[in-house]
């Protein structure tokens, strides 16, 4: 309706969205998403902060439920499952990245939508569509909030819980009137400050964990009649208001039906923050052209926007393992020094003294040309001056995992088998069977466990 507040629609589309209207390519793209959020999630397996919030959950409900809580392989209520699946899915640094919008939606969409698909008993299909819905609200609400949001929100805590509440509704086939009311419930519980990185504290898992159970939330709660605000993310008092100084209401329902942001979501090449990837692929790119090896290297400048100077920049001497990924000194060493930034890199060397050593030499510096590409594109740029004098220069366009540089089906099944070796958390027997699975997704009558 043209009258209808931007918000309004979003949740109209949520709600009236269907199978059908979603392009195969679209559809494929969604199971390949699913594929690696579940390889993320087996890789959280036994993380301390994971486990805490998989503790205290369990705690507090049943003993067993429909729903399957994939590092411990055991059932539980939605909400329960829903919180523990999102924990686990977003401590390796490995879960999806959608650039423009600066938001990690497979963290927070498909563990409620996997929950309620299976305590629901929906069809296959009806998983895909709402992690669809998912996908394009919670992209949308980021692109909507924009940069300053991001500067002291994590944007996947806040603009996660519209995403969770878009795919937990649908599920619970609510009306565009009742989706409306999930998401006024939702914005008023979205939270999530970035201050937790500056001294390595475990509020990052508890983003996630909570704006997956507060989506769920609320969609139960505007199915049972519970109202929320129609104007949560635009209105005088709501979202934009309290966490955004350049809100852009128009990107809520930037062509809604006709651009299809979930086929641009990013995979994750490198175990890291994704603001590190581009000067990782960069400096990759540069020593494999001039043959170097970390010793040749004197010093790098990884030359970037705004946003990876306000997140990376507090991290000067990484403590944990978690907050290494955040540091561009020690990801760039990880490349450097071992070829890639994986799980197994950084736990054996995040404190080596060859990493410290390297990533001492790194330095970050806004670049006018990457920062005004950004969101919309994340190039990655590096200055190396070698230890025989010489000054080198690299850039990436799209890094790797970017839909123009993306994953195939055999590296994503790959990664995912990698994932779930981690820390043992499934066979790669179990992870290609998984795989086939979810490759069949949209003609499988009823969703069950993917796990036994």
């Amino acid at each position: 309706m043209a009258d209808e507040p931007p918000g309004v629609a979003l949740a109209r589309f949520a709600s009236t969205l269907r199978f059908d209207a979603i392009p195969a390519a679209v559809v494929a793209r969604t199971q390949d998403l699913l594929l690696d959020w579940i390889g993320s999630t087996l890789a959280g397996k036994g993380a301390r902060p994971v486990e805490s919030i998989a503790r205290f959950m369990l705690a507090q409900g049943p003993s067993d439920g429909p729903c399957e809580v994939l590092i411990h392989r055991r059932g539980s209520s939605p909400l329960l499952a829903a919180a523990i699946n999102a924990a686990a899915s977003h401590v390796a640094e490995q879960d999806d990245v959608h650039n423009g919008s600066v938001f990690h939606p497979a963290a927070v969409v498909f563990p409620p939508a996997l929950a309620l698909a299976q305590a629901l008993q929906r069809s296959g299909r009806e998983l895909l569509t709402a992690a669809v819905a998912g996908y394009e609200v919670g992209i949308r609400v980021g692109e909507f909030l924009g940069r300053s949001h991001y500067k002291v929100f994590h944007t996947t805590g806040t603009a996660g819980t519209l995403a969770a509440a878009a795919a937990s509704g649908h599920l619970l086939r609510l009306t565009p009137e009742q989706m409306a009311h999930a998401f006024g419930s939702a914005g008023t519980q979205a939270a999530g400050l970035w201050e937790f990185l500056r001294e390595a504290a475990d509020s990052k898992q508890l983003h996630t964990a909570h704006a997956a159970a507060a989506g769920l939330t609320a969609a139960h709660l505007a199915a049972d009649g519970f109202t929320g605000a129609s104007r949560i993310l635009e209105g005088a008092r709501g979202m934009a208001a309290g966490m955004s100084s350049d809100a852009d209401p128009t990107r809520l329902t930037d062509r809604l039906g006709n651009r299809w942001a979930t086929a641009e979501t990013s995979f994750k090449f490198h175990a890291s923050c994704r603001h590190t990837h581009p000067a990782a692929d960069a400096l990759l790119q540069l020593m494999q052209q001039q043959r170097l090896a970390a010793s040749d290297i004197a010093a790098v400048t990884a030359r970037v926007h705004q946003g990876a100077l306000d997140v990376l920049g507090p991290v000067t001497d990484p403590q944990t393992v978690h907050q290494s990924k955040f540091s561009m000194g020690t990801v760039l060493a990880m490349v450097a020094l071992h070829g890639r930034a994986g799980l197994a890199e950084f736990d054996a060397n995040f404190r080596a003294p060859a990493t410290t050593a390297f990533r001492e030499r790194v330095q970050m510096a806004l670049d006018p040309e990457v920062d005004a590409a950004y969101p919309a594109r994340w190039i990655g740029k590096v200055s190396v001056t070698t230890r025989d004098g010489r000054c080198l220069d690299a850039r990436v366009d799209e890094p790797k995992g970017d839909p123009g540089n993306t994953l195939s089906r055999a590296e994503l099944e790959d990664k995912a088998m990698r994932l779930a070796a981690y820390a043992g958390g499934a066979s790669a027997s179990e992870v290609r069977a998984i795989a086939t699975r979810v490759w069949a997704l949209a003609d499988v009558p009823v969703v069950t466990r993917l796990l036994s």
